[in-house]
């Protein structure tokens, strides 16, 4: 997980500094740097997401083997 994060860090702060060294208007290269925001936002959310998902799955799959190993839930 600590990979994740280090390359999503390294895109978001690799396109905030692409933007800020492009030759466009203030009012461009915020616009740009608020959607690259909310694009990394989003893909952080859906990461969040998916993991809850798994974290989610295991828990069930732990459960249905404590209870399949002696027929009893513990």
């Amino acid at each position: 997980m600590r990979t994740i994060n280090k390359v999503l860090i390294g895109a978001a702060i690799g396109a905030i500094v692409g933007i800020l060294f492009a030759p466009n208007k203030g009012s461009i290269t915020r616009r740009k740097l608020r959607r690259k925001g909310n694009q990394i936002k989003d893909k952080i959310n859906d990461l969040k997401d998916a993991i809850n998902e798994k974290i989610d799955m295991l828990k069930e799959d732990a459960e249905d083997m404590a209870i399949h190993k002696d027929g009893h839930y513990r």
